[in-house]
């Protein structure tokens, strides 16, 4: 699934439940399972680790469509390396 496709699924399952919890509760629910991932990866089993991954994307592209944003402009930054040196290693010092 493409990030756009995958924004667009979550906009059509949650978006009118995720608008109306706002901005703010959604960057909390974000960061909450991104403490779930963080526990998982050091932790957790691999199917504990790709779960907690899909559930930090869902809510990223939650927070996306609220803010009007696409995850697939915003993913585009990297498309060619490092944003900042544009090297693919990146060769920053």
């Amino acid at each position: 699934m493409q990030l756009g496709e995958f924004q667009a699924q979550i906009a059509r399952t949650y978006a009118e439940r995720d608008r109306a919890r706002g901005v703010p509760a959604t960057v909390a629910w974000l960061a909450e399972e991104l403490g779930e991932l963080a526990q998982a990866a050091r932790k957790g089993t691999v199917d504990q680790q790709r779960h907690e991954l899909g559930d930090v994307l869902a809510w990223l592209a939650s927070l996306a469509e609220q803010l009007g944003l696409s995850l697939e402009d915003a993913a585009a930054r990297y498309a060619t390396g490092c944003p900042r040196c544009a090297a693919a290693p990146c060769a920053c010092p």
